[in-house]
């Protein structure tokens, strides 16, 4: 049988196997690793190599494959890995010692005095992405959400589907180095020579907040004026708010003086303070200074255990609450499996001869003025598997090992790639029915989930075109 037909096969076979595993939303890790080693064993009865730099053979063509995911474990805890640990271990201690509770109240509180319900609309959608930076759980974040500022918005008179539209649409593109999917993508972009040294504070701030900041104003914006049409539309606007017996939001009040107030509600963010405090001293002073994200959470860490020792005055406590940590690192692990098994799969495709091929079929489109091609085939992609299986996160992951060689075969800019990839994957999560997020929202406010997505789908694909559009424009 000719290689390219295997070659093609194989692929095709495998890669429909884990865009299946992805819509039908089961855990596609495991699924990762057996297509990549399925691959990498089909690439060795071809008697091809495998596609790793520097590759040492065990000897056995059984046991190479997974002396690939040995090797790729290394590498990937040497690098991107460590930093999902460590945020992941920081996040967890600011949710043990109640910094993360501190930080909502005291952004949320002050929505209560605006009284008029559209003037709420950007608000809170912008207000929500703030908090996505402490509370990174797009599910978790909806539920803290519905608890204290549902009630408030319905109180102003606000639409149960305004008011859940918005919720459901909180955590989308806020540009944080503390994001796991932006770490993984800063990581590999590295391996491009246009980026190398690239570490996720210049990735961030120098490509994805160019982009996605804009985003963020456009779509609240669009927000605004679709909510408006809606409830125009539907004559579902409560003026008075007494259509139904709304209670005053139950939430645990935060005691204590304005320092801890104020302190704590600072520690969650603290790290991305330190970097943007780090990255303007570069930027007005030319001071090289590298503070990397693992350093920052650490800082931020050492402040945190302080802070607590004197809050409860050196008692012993206050040191076994950080094995929370320690927990929390553990927690990200499957994180780094996904990130690992993406990598091993990827690896079965380049040995293959996949990619080699992609770049040969792909010199054609170069200067053409068809540049933007692959990146909205990525996108188009994306919105196909994230709207049918309501996870963006995943499908993120899995395609972060792709964007460089892709590029490389495209002969354009992996920014390119990598901004529209991953802003696209977190704003079509919104407009999935079967998206956790849009589930609880709609449970909720009790309204049907098609119900929700009408009200998200419009801010979150007009975001998308904008975004897309904004990104082709910079990077290509």
């Amino acid at each position: 049988m000719d290689s390219n037909i295997i070659m093609y096969a194989s692929a095709i076979v495998a890669v429909s196997i884990v865009i299946y595993m992805l819509i039908k939303k089961m855990d596609i890790k495991i699924t990762l690793f057996l297509m990549g080693i399925v691959l990498i064993l089909i690439s060795m009865g071809m008697g091809k190599e495998i596609a790793i730099k520097g590759f040492e053979s065990t000897g056995s063509i059984w046991l190479d494959p997974l002396q690939v995911i040995v090797t790729q474990f290394k590498q990937t805890f040497g690098a991107a890995g460590f930093i999902v640990l460590i945020l992941g271990g920081y996040t967890a201690y600011m949710s043990s010692i109640g910094a993360n509770e501190v930080t909502v109240n005291a952004l949320t509180k002050p929505i209560a005095k605006i009284k008029s319900v559209y003037v709420l609309v950007p608000i809170v959608f912008l207000l929500g992405n703030v908090l996505s930076l402490v509370i990174p759980s797009a599910s978790n974040l909806a539920i803290i959400l519905l608890a204290t500022l549902y009630p408030i918005m319905r109180k102003a008179g606000m639409s149960a589907l305004t008011a859940g539209a918005i919720i459901a649409t909180s955590a989308t593109i806020v540009p944080t180095p503390l994001g796991s999917d932006n770490v993984a993508i800063a990581e590999e972009l590295a391996k491009h020579s246009l980026f190398a040294g690239m570490n996720v504070t210049d990735y961030v701030f120098n490509y994805h907040a160019v982009v996605s900041i804009p985003t963020l104003i456009f779509i609240a914006v669009i927000h605004y004026f679709w909510q408006k049409r809606m409830d125009r539309k539907e004559n579902q606007l409560t003026k008075t708010g007494h259509e139904e017996n709304i209670e005053a939001p139950v939430v645990a009040e935060i005691t204590g003086g304005k320092l801890y107030k104020t302190v704590y509600a600072i520690l969650p963010v603290f790290p991305i303070i330190l970097l943007l405090v780090v990255y303007a001293v570069q930027l007005t002073t030319g001071q090289s200074i590298n503070m990397s994200v693992e350093v920052a959470a650490l800082v931020s860490l050492i402040l945190a255990i302080v802070c607590e020792l004197i809050r409860h005055k050196g008692n012993k406590s206050v040191l076994e609450k950080t094995e929370a940590f320690f927990k929390g690192m553990g927690g990200a692990i499957p994180i780094v499996a996904l990130l690992v098994a993406a990598s091993v799969f990827v690896t079965g495709l380049k040995s293959i001869g996949l990619v080699d091929e992609l770049q040969t079929s792909m010199q054609q489109i170069q200067g053409n003025g068809l540049d933007f091609i692959l990146p909205l085939i990525l996108v188009a992609l994306t919105a196909l598997i994230v709207i049918l299986s309501g996870s963006g996160t995943a499908l993120i992951f899995a395609m972060v090992p792709l964007i460089v060689p892709l590029a490389v075969a495209a002969g354009i800019n992996p920014i390119a790639i990598s901004v529209p990839l991953g802003l696209s994957g977190n704003l079509f999560r919104a407009v999935s029915p079967v998206a956790a997020v849009i589930l609880i929202v709609a449970g909720t406010v009790k309204a049907d989930p098609i119900a929700i997505v009408k009200r998200t789908s419009v801010p979150m694909i007009a975001g998308v075109v904008f975004m897309f559009v904004l990104s082709m424009i910079i990077f290509l």
